[in-house]
């Protein structure tokens, strides 16, 4: 069975820094493009980065220069680490591993003083 564990969420400050983390189960994710997504409250679920097989990465323009992703095939695993965060960063944030249409249960990020 194939799954997606997200962590690495909570409270920060705006300003602040966190790093998710996204680690796969049951199946390999080195040959699958995988995705971060976030829902808001009363908003659609969107992306906000991707990273391809090959390690080609992509990002909302609402976090370019803020979020990189990352990832790791030897830990089967892919990071999201965000900088300079805002309140408007504030959703539940989701793995998604395209090759199979696996999403992990989310964590939640909250920017708050």
């Amino acid at each position: 069975q194939v799954q997606l564990v997200e962590s690495g969420g909570g409270l920060v400050q705006p300003g602040g820094s966190l790093r998710l983390s996204c680690a796969a189960s049951g199946v390999t994710l080195r040959f699958s493009d995988m995705g971060w997504y976030r829902q808001a409250p009363g908003k659609e679920r969107e992306s906000v980065a991707s990273i391809s097989s090959s390690g080609s990465p992509d990002y909302a323009d609402s976090v370019k220069g803020r979020f990189t992703i990352s990832r790791d095939n030897a830990k089967n695993t892919v990071y999201l680490q965000m900088n300079s965060l805002k309140p408007d960063d504030t959703a539940v944030y989701y793995c998604k591993m395209v090759r199979y249409n696996v999403w992990g249960q989310g964590t939640q990020v909250t920017v708050s003083s």
